[in-house]
């Protein structure tokens, strides 16, 4: 039986949990067995720059650090429940792709 892989992506965790969380509730309405959220580790993209403008001043740097969460969500292919997901609302924060698995 084909598989269905939902990734999700978001700088925002609280967005990011709300969607899984409603996955899971459409996959629990149609009586579906899923595998996930499955959290998986979260990019830290880091960038030190000066705090001078014009690079003559004081050695003081500001840092800057943007975290990217992941989770993945499993579950069998079944069309009502994949039209219900694709009907969902999700917010700009949050990036999500659907693949088929064989």
């Amino acid at each position: 039986m084909a598989k269905v892989r939902i990734k999700l992506k978001s700088m925002n965790i609280g967005k990011l949990n709300e969607i899984c969380d409603k996955i899971k509730d459409i996959a629990n309405k149609f009586g579906i067995q899923i595998s996930g959220p499955i959290p998986l580790p979260t990019k830290k993209l880091k960038i030190t720059t000066r705090k001078s403008p014009c690079g003559d001043g004081t050695a003081t740097f500001d840092n800057f650090e943007m975290r990217i969460h992941s989770r993945v969500i499993d579950l069998p292919s079944d069309d009502r429940v994949l039209h219900a997901v694709m009907r969902l609302y999700v917010s700009r924060d949050v990036t999500i792709k659907i693949e088929m698995k064989e």
